[in-house]
């Protein structure tokens, strides 16, 4: 089949397509259009249009419009699951509780679109303010350049989405060039739920040529963007004054504490570890482990690694997949082979059988190896142990990344210490960084982006402030 670009409220042709294939089986899926910059500037010019039309609509029909998209979705959650299983190889119970977020995340907008509240402000609380009533308001900002990546094709192009119709914007996305289908996808699905032509466009093709168009229009007001940190860094310098959003990723750490309990917290961490191969921005990739505790946890932890299940992203019993691509399964084997080579034990794994990296346990790796460093997204894990709480917190701040941190302890002052002292988004205290609810506050420092997501606070990140100010006779 030939999957077209979607702009103001239909399939458009474009000159060149290009095959889109099955991560594990490399059968081709579709031909899926790649968009020539004046597709990109027509995608643009469609949502310019809607902009109105979105922006004057009623707060509840805003609300009701993503209310049938969540009775759709819930409709056809199994046909959105198959979609997500088959162009990201995603194991297909995973890609059930992604729709499920998604319909969450979606369900979250539609209330956010009714509480667009503003405040009251005491202007006489000012010498000069008395005899004034003023309040805010919050109102759309315009067009939202939404770029998304691959390894949660529908809920994060729900948590762009979502919020920027909340809000009253309209959205130009631009998915991942591995899974357009999921994107369009939704966008059948808002067309469906009565959402205005032009008020959601999509458009597949280069990155860097689709990418290049919306960060330089003015009439883009925002790009909110996730993927990784050469690409967000280029988009921020380039975006002028366009508000920008930024989720770059992490190369997520474990503490665990003397006298945590093992057997309790092992199955959690490597679940953290390798969901959908590793492949998510808040995946456990660094443990630290307190000394007392280290030869238990390691080989424990082996021992959970052992149980998952390797084969086809849709067969029901399949814990590991293939990666997105070769090329990436080639950079994390060989991330692994050079820790290895410079003195780190391989417990598990190591291997990659064709385009999938089997699950791989590394033990006393050292800082300076990329698959400590950097982030791997990938099925991979390093353990190395700690003496004291305080080194700990450093090795893991000991990082250019800080998007969200796990810590398990007894002790309510070292939790609390963790708390202050780690540089991070998010610090879950006795639960593994990946944990994540589509309405809490999510992004991260340093290297790991800027803004928040979550739909309240993305809503915020998509709307401007206005003060009205009444001077009473």
């Amino acid at each position: 089949m030939k999957q077209h670009l979607w702009i103001s409220g239909k399939f458009k042709e474009t000159e060149s397509y290009k095959a889109l294939k099955s991560p594990y089986s490399g059968e081709v899926i579709a031909e899926v259009a790649l968009a020539s910059p004046s597709d990109v500037k027509s995608a643009i010019d469609a949502a310019d249009q809607a902009r109105e039309i979105i922006a004057e609509m009623p707060a509840h029909k805003r609300a009701e419009i993503l209310e049938n998209v969540v009775a759709i979705m819930k409709d056809e959650k199994e046909v959105c699951a198959n979609i997500i299983a088959l162009e990201a190889s995603k194991p297909i119970n995973a890609a059930r509780g992604e729709v499920d977020r998604t319909i969450m995340t979606y369900t979250f907008a539609a209330q956010e679109a009714r509480k667009l509240y503003g405040e009251t402000i005491p202007m006489d609380a000012a010498p000069g303010g008395e005899g004034r009533v003023a309040y805010t308001v919050r109102e759309p900002l315009g067009i939202i350049g939404a770029i998304t990546p691959f390894n949660f094709p529908m809920n994060l192009v729900a948590h762009k989405v979502g919020p920027a119709i909340a809000a009253g914007n309209t959205v130009v996305l631009k998915p991942a060039s591995q899974t357009p289908m999921s994107a369009y996808k939704i966008a059948d699905i808002f067309h469906r739920a009565g959402l205005p032509d032009g008020a959601l466009n999509v458009i597949t093709g280069s990155g860097a040529t689709v990418g290049d168009v919306l960060v330089a229009d003015d009439r883009i007001s925002m790009i909110t963007f996730t993927g990784s940190p050469a690409v967000g860094k280029q988009i921020r310098e380039n975006a002028g004054l366009k508000r920008v959003t930024l989720e770059l990723g992490s190369n997520s750490a474990v503490v665990v504490d003397e006298y945590a309990d093992v057997e309790k917290i092992v199955p959690r961490i490597a679940a953290g570890a390798f969901a959908f191969q590793g492949q998510v921005c808040i995946s456990v990739q660094r443990i630290y482990v307190h000394e007392s505790l280290y030869k238990s946890f390691a080989e424990r932890f082996v021992e959970e690694a052992k149980k998952l299940k390797i084969g086809d992203p849709l067969n029901e019993e399949t814990d590991i997949s293939a990666m997105i691509s070769k090329g990436d399964t080639e950079r994390a084997h060989s991330w692994i082979e050079s820790a290895v080579n410079n003195g780190a034990e391989l417990a598990l794994g190591g291997k990659a059988e064709d385009n999938t990296l089997l699950p791989t346990v590394l033990l006393n790796v050292d800082k300076s190896e990329k698959i400590s460093c950097e982030e791997a997204f990938a099925p991979v894990v390093h353990i190395n142990s700690f003496s004291s709480f305080e080194e700990a917190l450093a090795l893991v701040n000991d990082s250019n990344y800080g998007l969200q941190a796990g810590v398990f302890t007894n002790d309510v002052n070292k939790a609390f210490k963790a708390a202050k002292e780690l540089h991070v988004g998010g610090v879950m205290v006795n639960d593994f960084p990946t944990f994540r609810v589509d309405h809490m506050p999510y992004g991260g420092v340093k290297m790991s982006g800027m803004g928040r997501e979550g739909i309240k606070y993305a809503v915020e990140e998509m709307t401007e402030m206005k003060l009205i100010s009444f001077k009473i006779d």
